[in-house]
């Protein structure tokens, strides 16, 4: 599950107290990919660091997902100009990501193809002010595997709303991350023990490629 000793501690007290149950993978996955953007990937920008191996794994589970015909969604934050949502207050770095910037570009890195979906918002979820959950629903999606940045902020943000909207979120321990390392860690403890499952990449490919 990715998670240290004293997390998997907590997890155990959680279970003893009626959490952290376990959902199975439904009959139709889809992957979605949050925020691997230049603006977040770079450190050159502002609320970029460096995170090459989820890069590297997020591009593993595309690649899965295209060959075995799962849907792939992408999704970027890009703001309009002179658009300052409440949020910009609390992360001014994120100014930089407006319309048009090559900072909203998701990285080719990930593989990412003309035939994925590709979802613009501008808040911490992929399901807040987009028509994300009613596309899911008309493509007969019931799991979601979910990978990109940042942990603690839009991955979170967007299983809390997946799981909300019935899907089944299962996460990718090695293809998320976070700025530090601490946030990381307790946002897979919280997800695992209310939202969603928290898994190793094999297990990932295995409901990309094993889907009926």
């Amino acid at each position: 599950m990715g998670t240290t000793t004293g997390s998997d501690a907590v997890l155990t007290r959680y279970a003893e107290g009626g959490l952290a149950g376990t959902l199975a993978p439904g009959d139709r996955p889809a992957l979605l990919v949050v925020d691997l953007q230049r603006g977040f990937i770079d450190p050159a920008g502002g609320p970029g660091f460096e995170m090459p191996m989820v890069v590297a794994e997020a591009a593993r589970l595309v690649a899965a997902a295209h060959a075995h015909g799962v849907p792939v969604v992408f999704t970027t934050i890009a703001f309009a100009e002179g658009a300052d949502p409440v949020w910009l207050t609390k992360m001014p770095a994120m100014l930089e990501l407006r319309e048009g910037s090559a900072w909203t570009e998701v990285d080719p890195a990930t593989g990412i193809a003309d035939t994925d979906r590709l979802v613009v918002k501008q808040a911490a979820s992929a399901f807040s002010g987009t028509d994300l959950a009613a596309w899911l629903d008309d493509e007969g999606v019931d799991t979601l595997v979910v990978c990109g940045a940042t942990t603690s902020g839009c991955i979170r943000a967007s299983v809390v709303d997946a799981i909300s909207v019935g899907l089944r979120p299962f996460v990718v321990a090695s293809a998320v991350g976070d700025r530090e390392r601490s946030p990381h860690d307790a946002a897979l403890v919280d997800i695992q023990a209310k939202y969603g499952e928290v898994v190793p990449i094999e297990t990932a490919l295995s409901i990309l490629e094993e889907h009926r």
